[in-house]
């Protein structure tokens, strides 16, 4: 890993004295979570608009095997489809879990997602969070500010990693990023959260 070896040990001292944090690769995870849900059908599962919309979205082979993998049987969507009858609630969380399993991974395969945060080589704006020092005494608390960096060159191997769901992989992605920030980046190795501007 680049940067400093002891760059995740330090946690400890962070968490005797009552900071509050993740791991600023779980805070990658989380936002390209965040990414791939704000990019996809916006009509909730519950409404008869967005239960159509997944149906159709799932209207494939390997959506209609991941609606089989979420427990769904073939005739039960048949019947949805047709309007002969409706989902249940556990039925409609099924279909939505199946919808935003396949829409992961048409955003990895597609490369859309890669080429969206890349932006042509001009990378993305990045908003760092530093950790939670609210609870901490002002003896222990260290000054760290809100910090914004445009991140390039770095989208295609994160998103590999998170597609993989490599998490140590995805750490030394993020220790990548925050050394370039300043001799101080070690206090970024936690934060309360980060924001990509995609």
């Amino acid at each position: 890993m680049a940067g400093s070896e002891d760059l995740w040990a330090r946690w400890g001292e962070w968490q005797r004295h009552d900071a509050r944090g993740i791991k600023g690769g779980e805070a990658l995870i989380l936002e390209l979570n965040r990414i791939v849900h704000t990019s996809g059908i916006a009509s909730p599962v519950t409404s008869r608009r967005g239960l159509a919309a997944r149906l159709r979205y799932l209207d494939s082979p390997a959506g209609r095997q991941a609606l089989a993998e979420q427990g769904v049987k073939a005739r039960s969507v048949r019947s949805w489809m047709s309007g002969k009858s409706t989902p249940s609630p556990a039925s409609r969380e099924r279909i939505d879990a199946a919808y935003w399993h396949r829409r992961r991974e048409n955003l990895i395969r597609s490369g859309w997602l890669a080429r969206h945060l890349d932006n042509n080589g001009r990378g993305r704006r990045m908003e760092i969070y530093p950790v939670d020092q609210s609870h901490v005494d002002t003896k222990y608390s260290r000054p760290l500010s809100d910090r914004s960096i445009t991140v390039r060159y770095i989208w295609t191997d994160l998103v590999h990693a998170w597609a993989a769901r490599d998490a140590a992989l995805v750490d030394e992605i993020w220790d990548d990023v925050i050394t370039d920030l300043d001799s101080d980046y070690a206090a970024y190795a936690y934060v309360s959260s980060v924001g990509i501007g995609a």
